[in-house]
């Protein structure tokens, strides 16, 4: 049984969900709702996710509140550029970062870190290289980003999954 539904809650989420959607209770609806639930918990227990080991769970808290406060930040720092009227003035760029981080889920959460800071975005990561590659809305200094990305989140990342 588990083989043929190796995950029979999100089958049945996904049944549900498409009956909400579709507003019906029809035989079609539900048989075609079945088969996409089943076949969607047949492909997603064929992933198979490397296993999660947070190291230091207390840096991991320490990270987080940093990354609120410079989330914080950023949004006054970003919204004082446009309210200002001087973002014409703003120089932005792409920014190469050579990382260390290999784990999946410290380079899961890096990503996130960067999407969610205003001003900056995840561009791309070229994993044999190990090089992430960023876009800065303000960059002024390219080594001080690259010192902040690998000393104020990879390090403590790698530290915490790796």
């Amino acid at each position: 049984m588990k083989r043929w539904l190796p995950y029979p809650t999100l089958s049945l989420f996904v049944l549900g969900t498409w009956l909400l959607l579709n507003q019906s209770l029809v035989l079609g609806h539900i048989l075609l709702g079945a088969v996409i639930g089943v076949g969607l918990g047949v492909i997603f227990g064929r992933f198979q996710a490397p296993t999660l080991r947070i190291r230091n769970r207390r840096l991991l808290l320490g990270l987080t509140a940093r990354v609120v406060g410079d989330v914080a930040r950023s949004n006054l720092a970003l919204f004082r550029i446009i309210l200002s009227g001087k973002s014409r003035d703003v120089t932005s760029g792409f920014v190469f970062i050579p990382l260390e981080l290999t784990s999946p889920y410290g380079l899961a959460a890096l990503a996130c870190i960067i999407t969610a800071t205003p001003g900056t975005i995840w561009v791309s990561y070229q994993s044999r290289e190990r090089q992430l590659l960023i876009h800065v809305f303000d960059l002024v200094d390219e080594t001080v980003w690259i010192r902040t990305i690998t000393d104020r989140y990879a390090a403590p990342l790698k530290e915490v999954f790796e």
